[in-house]
Formats: C-alpha cells, structure tokens, sequence
C-alpha cells in the first residue's frame, strides 16, 4: 500500500530552482532516511508534501488524496514553536493540538512528556534548545497519522537522549505510519530505516533499500559520502 506518491514535482520560488522532476513513491509501514547537502531540497520537499510551500507543479498524494486540505489530515510533520509565546506552558500547546488535530492521543502525549522528562506546567521560555525539540518530537508522535515528517528533529539533542529516542520512535509509530526523517547524523538512525532516499541536483537521484546498502557497503554513510567525493 502506498503512503506517499509524488509525480513529476517542480517547485521554484523567486526564479530559483528548488526541485525539479521529483518522482517518489514510499511504501506503508516504512522508516525511511531523507538525505542529501545543505540547500538539496530536502526540507522544502517536505513542506510541498505537507502542504506548506504552494505554486509547486506535479502532483503529490498521501494515502490516495491529491487535495492538500485532505491530505494534511494523514500528515504530522516537526515544526517550530515559534506560533507560542515565551510566557506559554507545555500544557497551553497540548490543548491547541487537541483543539486543531482530532487524531491527538492525550494518554500518547503524557507517556512521551515523561519520557523525555519533561513538566507540562514548564513555560517554553524556560526550555533549551533541546527540550523544545523534545517537546515537538512528542507532539509529532502523539498524533495517530499516516505520515511523519521529521525535519532535522535532533539538532539540539545531547547524543544519549537521541539514541533512545531513535529507539522509542519504532514504539510510537503506528505499524502502518510512514516515517520520513532528515538528519545530518546519519550513522545513529541508520539501525532503524529500512530506505534511503538521496536529494541531489533538486531531485531524487538515489532510492535505495537499507538492506541492499549493508550489504554493498560498509555503512550507510559510507554509501552516501561516495556520492560526494572530490566535491569541494
């Protein structure tokens, strides 16, 4: 069953080119790593997908629905807190997502708050870079969607709490839920993906099982650094 089918995807802005003739088709059920350089396309890839970017050409469908309104229901992608004050608590936050997604999980939502450590009465003025990326990685899974979007999710994270969180993101995730992840430490979420796809020139170059990687090379980010050498 596919979950995300993209057709012939163009998209400038300001007369540049940021993706051009972009063909992707991801499978239910997949964890699966968007990779490729700084400025690839890679995060406004997946605000077209979410229907955040506009005037694209081509079309994008998840779970069969071509009409952005719809398709944004299956969809819950990482996103800035900059919508909320410094003055705001957690809880403030929790209550818009109940009020905006009705897929939220409030019992989903609690268990993650602890996971990570982290007070709902807490003011997100008070919250480092990491907890805030904490609190919206709990946020994104605590919705019951057919499509994750994680875009750059562990910037600010120390290594530690990242590793288990790349764990428990195999326990949040709906079994049918895709999962699409863009992040520079390629090697710490290489254990969990079962596809890579690879961002370059402003299109999909590279779509490849992890299976098959292991088994050409010695790592995945071996795999993909191949794809880069003798560039300045």
């Amino acid at each position: 069953m596919k979950t995300l089918e993209i057709k012939d995807l163009s998209y400038h802005k300001n007369s540049k080119t940021i993706l051009e003739r972009v063909n992707l088709t991801l499978e239910a059920g997949k964890i699966v790593a968007l990779v490729g350089a700084n400025g690839a396309g890679k995060t406004s890839l997946m605000r077209v997908i979410a229907g955040l970017a506009k005037q694209y050409k081509g079309s994008v469908e998840v779970c069969g629905e071509g009409d952005e309104d719809r398709r944004k229901q299956h969809i819950a992608m990482t996103d800035s807190l900059s919508a909320f004050r410094d003055s705001r608590k957690i809880k403030d936050v929790a209550d818009f997502y109940r009020l905006v997604y009705p897929d939220f999980d409030d019992k989903q939502f609690a268990d993650i708050l602890e996971f990570m450590n982290l007070n709902e009465e807490a003011r997100l003025g008070s919250l480092s870079k990491g907890m805030k990326e904490k609190l919206i990685i709990a946020l994104v899974f605590s919705r019951k969607a057919k499509l994750y979007l994680l875009d750059e999710p562990f910037s600010g994270v120390d290594a530690m709490s990242r590793k288990k969180i790349i764990k428990s993101m195999l326990l949040w995730k709906p079994e049918e839920a895709t999962l699409v992840i863009s992040d520079h430490v390629l090697d710490e979420i290489a254990p969990v993906i079962d596809e890579v796809v690879l961002i370059k020139k402003h299109s999909v170059l590279e779509q490849r099982s992890a299976e098959e990687i292991r088994a050409e090379h010695e790592s995945i980010e071996e795999w993909y650094e191949g794809f880069y050498e003798g560039e300045e």
